[in-house]
């Protein structure tokens, strides 16, 4: 078992930023990637960005160039670092975790982005 737990939303204005931070713990071992969705009223879930074992990143399109996931191994903590938000950014921000038959979510942390 895994267990995720984000931290780090919050209220900001447009063009600012926030750091996303999830604390990871369990059976680390048998996780291969960790990535960061998100989900807005009324749309489905979507990939913000995902970092497997060897560091290799993937982001989505939306967040290119604005976000970056890093992670930092000997706390097991997972990162997500947004800059110049925009309103669009809004939504609940999920911590995942893949091992190779399962999928941990966390409970998610809200991220507010106002004009």
């Amino acid at each position: 078992q895994v267990q995720l737990v984000e931290s780090g939303g919050g209220l900001v204005q447009a063009g600012g930023s926030l750091r996303l931070s999830c604390a990871a713990s369990g059976f680390m071992s048998s996780i291969n990637s960790m990535g960061w969705y998100r989900q807005a009223p009324g749309k489905q879930r979507e990939l913000v960005a995902a970092i497997t074992r060897g560091s290799i990143t993937n982001y989505g399109d939306s967040v290119k160039g604005r976000f970056t996931i890093s992670r930092e191994n000997a706390k097991n903590t997972l990162y997500l670092q947004m800059n110049s938000l925009k309103p669009e950014d809004t939504a609940v921000y999920y911590c995942n975790a893949e091992a190779i038959k399962t999928s941990y979510w966390g409970k998610g942390t809200l991220v507010t982005v106002f004009s």
